[in-house]
């Protein structure tokens, strides 16, 4: 009874924080007379950069995209779908085109885009593909062609949740895709060559997992909190950054980034101390402060010869609205990531058309 109540609790806070966000959107567009804001919802976002334009993608009403030339003043563009995929309906019965974390990439000359469509606390979810020539809203070539279903899970029969996606090649330039929130933890999965799909014959690896209750049922997400996977490569090592703990909950909210890294992409990972992370290990790299609650669903990239931590950050004095948070990366003598919270939000101003 107390981990239905937990659920239900779960449910509930981050459907009123998706709609609470929402609305904030819905009120910020509808403020003509001023087009330069100083608050804005970011949730789960990934960044790419083309020509001198950085372009990020988060989750929002049909995937929301913004670009920015230096990463502080950001303008925000037409969503990537207007309408839900219909395969997404078809497979998500209760989706209403409100899509979490996708990924960006640049590859075989097109824009990848993967997304995650879900029921909230069920792992009723797919991975879906999306490409693009350009992410230039203004060039005649800018069109986002849906690929379709990559991967599905289904409740009672798998124990993963088919979310939060993340491409990364190994050594062979193979492609994986890493996912997955709750349940039995961080899947890794090969992928086709083109991306489209995935490898046969399939190989499949755990990548990370908390300890479950096992007299939790496994329709249920459980008490394994950990989701968000992202895999950066670098001199020799993999590097597997995951959240722990519990986004979606405002002020309550006590996401972190953790890392672990690995010689082989499909590890195993190990935290500083070498446990492996899927036995339940992770190095706690960023945690909730004075100023933010919880932090957490990185992605990570170099740009222009700098590494940066890119991720949301729930903020206290704002009653715990999700902000945009970018931190300079440097590393160690042992080759360990380091970062802090800057002390003011990377989002300067804010532009809507």
């Amino acid at each position: 009874m107390l981990q239905i109540k937990h659920i239900k609790r779960y449910t509930k806070q981050r459907w009123f924080a998706f709609l609470f966000m929402i609305f904030v959107f819905f009120s910020c567009n509808a403020q003509e007379e001023d087009k330069y804001l100083n608050m804005v919802i970011v949730h789960d976002p990934v960044m790419i950069l083309q020509d001198d334009t950085y372009y990020m993608f988060h989750t929002g009403k049909g995937i929301s995209i913004w670009r920015s030339t230096n990463m502080q003043d950001w303008e925000k563009l037409t969503q990537v779908f207007d309408e839900a995929p219909k395969w997404a309906v078809e497979s998500v019965p209760d989706f209403k085109n409100h899509i979490w974390a996708p990924d960006i990439l640049y590859y075989n000359d097109r824009y990848y885009l993967f997304y995650s469509v879900s029921s909230f606390a069920k792992n009723t979810s797919c991975i879906g593909l999306a490409t693009n020539k350009t992410l230039d809203p203004d060039s005649p070539e800018y069109k986002w062609e849906d690929q379709g279903k990559i991967i599905q899970s289904i409740p009672g029969r798998d124990e993963w949740n088919a979310i939060d996606p993340n491409i990364a090649f190994d050594g062979n330039n193979t492609p994986w895709m890493s996912f997955g929130s709750f349940w039995n933890g961080i899947k890794l999965v090969k992928m086709r060559q083109d991306l489209t799909g995935v490898a046969q014959p399939e190989e499949w690896y755990t990548l990370a997992k908390r300890k479950r209750d096992f007299s939790i049922d496994i329709r249920e997400p459980g008490d394994g909190a950990v989701e968000a996977p992202f895999i950066f490569k670098r001199k020799g090592f993999y590097y597997l950054f995951v959240s722990f703990d519990y986004c979606c909950r405002g002020l309550e909210s006590n996401y972190k980034i953790v890392v672990g890294r690995a010689k082989n992409i499909e590890g195993p990972y190990l935290d500083k101390m070498g446990k492996r992370m899927d036995q339940g290990g992770g190095y706690v790299l960023l945690n909730g402060n004075k100023k933010y609650s919880g932090v957490g669903h990185n992605s990570i990239y170099t740009f222009k010869k700098t590494d940066y931590l890119i991720y949301h950050a729930y903020d206290i004095d704002e009653n715990g609205i999700p902000k945009l948070i970018i931190s300079p990366v440097s590393w160690d003598e042992s080759e360990w990531p380091v970062a802090k919270i800057p002390e003011h939000n990377s989002l300067k101003r804010i532009k809507n058309n």
